[in-house]
C-alpha cells in the first residue's frame, strides 16, 4: 500500500521512536527458528498495546518480515533489541514479547531470565511510544479500510433483544399477578406519638401494575434500540450495504430510514406496522425526551376557572406549548404491536436473516459483494448451513485451529 508523503513522515518518525527495536532479518539463522518455536512468553510484555496495532505498526508501516500461522500462533514478528533475538507474537493467549529459547539441546522452553525480562519491558515501551507516533497513519488506514468491503460489522443482535424480551416478560409477570390479587387489601396499625392510633390500608395489585407499567415502558425503549441495530444488518443481507462507509452513513440515519432500507414499504401489511411503530416511537420518545413528566408531554398545569389546566410541551418550534395533542400512548396496546410486527418480520421473506441476526456472527461486507449473502437469503435451509459453517470457522479462528 503507497503511503501519502505527509504519512511517510510518521512512518521515519515511528521507526525513530523503536530505537534499538530493529527487523531480525529474513531468514533468521541457525538455531533461531527453532528457538522461537521453544519461546517462553515474557511478564515485560505482558503491556502491549493491541494486536492490531502492534502488527499494522511492525507490518504494514514498517515493513517487518514476519512469519504466518502455525498452531495456536496467528503470527510472529522476529525482531533484535541490541543485536538479542525476540519474537512479538500473536498466540492463542494474548499478543507478548516471546524470550526464544536458543540452546540446541533445549525440549522445551524455560522462564526467561532476568536480562531477558529487563528487555521485554523496555521493547514494550518502545513500541508504545511508536503507536503513539503512529497515530495519524492509523487514522488513515481506518478510512482506507471503511472505504471498501473487507469489513465485519459487530453483531450485538441476540443481547439487545433478549434486553426486550427480559423486560416483555417481566411485565406480562407483574400483570398477571396484580391482576391475580387484584381484591387483596393490607390494613397496618401505628400509633402516634401523642398516642393517636392510625390506620392505613395498601393494596399489592396498586404497586404490581406501577412496576409492570415501568417494565413496559424499559421493554418498548429496548425494542427501538434492537431496531436500530438489526434494521442495519437486514439490510447488509440483502445488499444494500456495500462499504463500510455506506455502514456508517446508516448508522448515523434516524429511525424510519433505518427501517425503509432493511424493509419494504411497498407492502400493505409491512406499511401498516410502520405507521404504528413511528406512532408508539414517537409517543414514547416525547414521553422521555421532555422529562417523563407526562405521556402527552404535560408538563405543568396553569390556573384556570375551568381549574387545573394541562399545558402540553411540542416539537413545533413556533408553539411550543399545547391544550390538546395525541392520546397518551398504552403500554400493553404497544407491547401487543410491537409482537404482532415481530411475528409479521419472522414469517416474510426476512425470515431467514433470524439465524445470522441471533448467531451473534457478523455481518461480513465481502459476503455482500461475491454473492455469498444473497445465496443464503434464498431459504430457511440455505441460511441454516450457512450459519453452521460460519460458526464452525468462527471457532477454530478463535483457538488458533489453522
Amino acid at each position: 500500500m503507497s503511503l501519502p508523503p505527509e504519512i511517510q513522515q510518521i512512518r521515519e518518525g515511528a521507526l525513530k521512536a523503536l530505537g534499538d527495536v530493529e527487523p531480525a532479518g529474513s531468514p533468521v539463522t541457525g538455531d533461531e527458528p527453532r528457538g522461537l518455536m521453544l519461546s517462553s512468553r515474557t511478564d515485560g510484555g505482558q503491556s502491549l498495546p493491541a494486536y492490531y496495532l502492534v502488527y499494522f505498526l511492525l507490518v504494514d508501516l514498517l515493513a517487518f518480515p514476519h512469519m504466518g500461522k502455525w498452531e495456536k500462533s496467528a503470527w510472529t514478528v522476529p525482531i533484535r533489541y541490541r543485536g538479542r533475538l525476540y519474537g512479538i507474537e500473536h498466540r492463542k493467549l494474548g499478543l507478548g514479547v516471546f524470550a526464544p529459547s536458543l540452546d540446541p539441546n533445549a525440549t522445551r522452553s524455560g522462564r526467561p531470565t532476568d536480562g531477558q525480562e529487563a528487555d521485554a519491558r523496555e521493547i514494550t515501551a518502545l513500541i508504545q511510544k511508536a503507536i503513539t507516533i503512529a497515530k495519524p497513519y492509523f487514522e488513515w488506514r481506518a478510512e482506507q479500510a471503511a472505504s471498501g468491503n473487507q469489513i465485519n460489522v459487530s453483531n450485538k443482535n441476540a443481547s439487545l433483544f433478549e434486553r426486550y424480551e427480559f423486560f416483555r416478560d417481566r411485565c406480562r409477570t407483574l400483570s398477571k399477578e396484580a391482576e391475580a390479587r387484584k381484591d387483596e387489601h393490607r390494613f397496618a396499625k401505628q400509633v402516634l406519638g401523642d398516642g393517636t392510633e392510625v390506620t392505613s390500608g395498601f393494596y399489592p395489585s396498586f404497586s404490581l401494575r406501577r412496576e409492570a407499567e415501568w417494565n413496559a415502558q424499559a421493554a418498548i425503549e429496548a425494542f427501538f434500540s434492537w431496531t436500530e441495530h438489526a434494521f442495519i444488518h437486514f439490510a447488509i443481507l440483502q445488499g444494500c450495504l456495500r462499504t463500510g462507509d455506506d455502514v456508517a452513513q446508516l448508522a448515523e440515519s434516524d429511525w424510519k430510514k433505518k427501517f425503509k432500507a432493511a424493509l419494504d414499504l411497498t407492502d400493505k401489511a409491512t406499511k401498516a406496522h410502520y405507521d404504528t411503530l413511528l406512532d408508539i416511537r414517537a409517543q414514547l420518545r416525547n414521553f422521555l425526551a421532555h422529562g417523563s413528566f407526562g405521556k402527552r408531554g404535560e408538563a405543568f398545569h396553569f390556573h384556570s376557572s375551568a381549574g387545573a389546566v394541562p399545558v402540553l410541551l411540542t416539537d413545533d418550534q413556533r408553539h411550543r406549548y399545547a391544550l390538546t395533542g395525541e392520546p397518551a400512548f398504552d403500554e400493553s396496546w404497544a407491547l401487543g404491536e410491537i409482537e404482532a410486527f415481530l411475528e409479521h418480520l419472522w414469517s416474510g421473506p426476512l425470515e431467514p436473516a433470524k439465524h445470522h441476526l441471533f448467531s451473534s456472527l457478523p455481518s461480513i461486507l465481502t459476503y455482500v459483494a461475491d454473492g455469498t449473502y444473497e445465496r443464503a437469503m434464498e431459504s430457511d435451509e440455505s441460511m441454516r448451513e450457512f450459519v453452521e459453517y460460519l460458526t464452525h470457522e468462527f471457532d477454530n479462528a478463535v483457538n488458533m485451529d489453522w
